[in-house]
């Protein structure tokens, strides 16, 4: 994803980067006018620019970019050929470009006005209130193949890793690893339905339904894992799990906590709550050695360690920490050695 892709989700994310309850806020919405005398993009994308930057709307360029482009047909304005940037635009799509950004002045998020959104050079289908991936998390991914392909080579496994991604969200994990792993296989999970079916509609959209199995499952529930059994036991284990401290939820941006799903989000007193699930599950499907990839706020791998270390039975052990873009620990690696 392009720098100023990362840049749209330091300003939308806020101090924790997630959110709250989906749902419009329309009590104080009013449509715009047509924007008379403004008739091809570039004009609308500097008009927009203004209207937005004066409501406080963040990346505001941004913002209007992404909406011209794509009812250009283009997915960013910079990829639109120049004689599209200057030409008279048609009434239905002056009709479509404000429409979208009333949406976007009521902060709705980019990802969901455009109704997709890259991730890993996937284009994934974006459905409110399920989880939009963060660029943060393509980060996590890219390290995980680095670990895989590593692997791979020194110990000489044939085939590609049995996954368990726990989570899945629009499938933006699990779909970006099978691209990038020919031989994987994936099991993903989620214990909201919404999820679960746009994981399903994007596997299908990518034509990789064939090695992924999707399944409701919420992994807070004693006795969860014996659901997975059936499936053998996993290679790796990856989440990008609810992870916000409870009391920072009220602190995100207004895109995320009027539109994103909470569940997906709070993560409990100390964030750890669904974390702690997961660890407590893994040892019972990982196979010997086999990891454990999270991403966690940057407070979290402190919480983790000493978790992990009052917990001994479990033989997991925190091998790695790897920092984000931002410079801030995000990102951890447990690996399981013992019975």
């Amino acid at each position: 994803m392009e720098l100023w892709g990362r840049m749209l989700w330091t300003f939308l994310s806020g101090p924790g980067r997630r959110g709250g309850p989906w749902g419009w806020t329309f009590s104080s919405w009013q449509p715009h006018l047509p924007l008379a005398g403004l008739s091809c993009a570039t004009e609308l994308v500097s008009r927009w620019t203004g209207i937005f930057e004066q409501r406080g709307i963040p990346e505001a360029r941004e913002s209007s970019e992404y909406i011209v482009a794509h009812v250009l047909g283009a997915k960013t304005f910079q990829s639109l050929r120049p004689v599209l940037r200057t030409q008279p635009l048609t009434p239905q799509q002056l009709k479509c470009i404000q429409e979208l950004s009333n949406c976007r002045l009521q902060r709705m998020p980019v990802q969901y006005i455009l109704g997709e959104w890259d991730f890993q050079g996937l284009s994934l289908k974006m459905v409110p209130p399920v989880f939009i991936p963060r660029p943060e998390t393509e980060e996590l991914v890219e390290w995980v193949l680095e670990e895989v392909a590593q692997r791979s080579h020194a110990v000489g496994v044939q085939g590609g890793p049995l996954i368990l991604e726990v989570g899945c969200g629009s499938g933006a994990i699990s779909l970006s690893l099978l691209s990038k792993l020919p031989q994987s296989r994936v099991i993903a999970v989620d214990k909201e339905a919404a999820a679960i079916s746009l994981t399903r509609e994007n596997a299908q959209r990518l034509q990789l339904q064939d090695r992924i199995w999707i399944i409701p499952l919420d992994v807070t529930l004693e006795g969860s894992w014996t659901h997975l059994l059936p499936w053998g036991p996993v290679d790796l284990v990856i989440s990008n799990p609810p992870y916000v401290f409870h009391q920072d939820m009220e602190q995100l941006a207004p895109e995320i906590r009027s539109y994103e799903d909470p569940a997906a989000l709070d993560g409990g007193e100390e964030g750890m709550d669904v974390i702690t699930h997961i660890l407590a599950l893994a040892p019972q499907l990982l196979k010997d050695s086999g990891s454990i990839y999270l991403e966690v706020d940057p407070r979290h791998p402190e919480l983790v360690s000493s978790w992990l270390q009052s917990h001994p039975d479990l033989y997991l052990h925190l091998v790695a920490v790897r920092r984000d873009f931002c410079g801030r620990p995000r990102f951890l690696h447990i690996q399981r050695s013992g019975p």
